[in-house]
């Protein structure tokens, strides 16, 4: 499947693969769920050999010069859970630990098997443990011979300054909605012409961020939102039907949505404001994202976070 938009990102990386002037870093920056990872797997298989069964080889992590190193699950602190024993929907660990770069630093002791070049791909570089990226950065400075890091990162103003001084960087953005109808067609052919229009919108740009609010009735939930923000909600029945729809076990994939769309919304409507009211949706605005946040790392009464977040949402029309 070809990767849809960022072409001249895209056009770039090939170009210096077949000049022969291909660092031995890239920094792949841009929004989350655009397309940087599937880029980096793409780019990071061309670039290693392995024949007709290359793409076997590096689905069964079989690949010895196709190294991925991502969020994991762990059975014990030195000990990874095997692929076929894993959970389906059981999240991995929070972050990329010291012991996985330590485990990559030692693979790279030895030169590429299958090929003249070795792919390591970290996706996201953001993810790493502070250790981890200090251990990063002595291979970085130091690259073994023929490997390629290809290192997404989200937030890469966040990143250690020695590690961005050390890549080339490879910028990705979000994209239009054309790209993104084609993109969301490609991942679900089975879209109705409505659902694909509410998630191109939803997206704003970045397909992955889209597909995560596939089949949830985003159309219906984002006009929830807009109708508590255009009245205030006054007899409090809306943020009441609401809260009781967004609770239970089978609503947690759209109460989920709901965290997220809330301060999209209220960013949305920052854009149209000025002066104090500006200011009083920003504050609006940073409340609704600390709730969200919260509601989900404490695990926070999903009944009462609806509650407080559509409150937010009554307050606009007064700001």
């Amino acid at each position: 499947m070809s990767l849809v938009g960022n072409t001249a990102a895209q056009g770039a990386f090939a170009a210096a693969a077949a000049g022969g002037t291909l660092h031995h870093a890239w920094l792949i920056a841009g929004p989350e769920g655009v397309g940087k990872g599937s880029f980096a797997r793409q780019a990071g298989a061309e670039l290693v050999g392995g024949g007709l069964h290359r793409d076997e080889m590096i689905a069964a992590r079989a690949h010895p010069d196709f190294k991925l190193v991502e969020r994991e699950h762990w059975a014990k602190p030195d000990q990874l859970v095997p692929y076929d024993e894993r959970k389906e929907g059981e999240p991995p660990a929070r972050s990329i630990r010291v012991a996985q770069i330590r485990w990559l630093r030692t693979a790279l002791t030895v030169r590429p098997s299958m090929g003249e070049r070795r792919a390591v791909i970290i996706d996201a570089v953001d993810d790493l443990e502070p250790g981890g990226a200090n251990a990063l950065l002595k291979s970085l400075e130091e690259p073994p011979p023929g490997t390629i890091f290809l290192l997404v990162s989200h937030a890469p103003g966040r990143l250690l300054p020695t590690i961005r001084s050390r890549c080339r960087l490879l910028r990705f953005g979000a994209l239009d909605d054309a790209e993104m109808a084609i993109a969301l067609r490609q991942a679900d052919p089975t879209l109705d012409a409505d659902e694909l229009a509410a998630l191109v919108a939803a997206g704003e740009g970045s397909p992955g961020r889209a597909l995560r609010l596939a089949g949830l009735d985003v159309k219906g939930l984002d006009a929830a939102i807009a109708a508590i923000a255009a009245d205030g909600d006054p007899d409090n029945a809306r943020r009441s039907a609401l809260a009781r729809a967004l609770t239970g076990k089978a609503a947690q994939p759209r109460y989920e949505a709901f965290l997220d769309r809330v301060p999209a919304y209220i960013a949305h409507q920052a854009r149209r404001r000025s002066g104090p009211a500006l200011a009083r949706t920003l504050d609006a605005h940073a409340r609704a994202r600390d709730a969200a946040g919260a509601a989900l790392g404490l695990s926070l009464d999903p009944q009462a976070t609806v509650w407080e977040m559509a409150g937010l949402l009554a307050e606009l029309p007064r700001s």
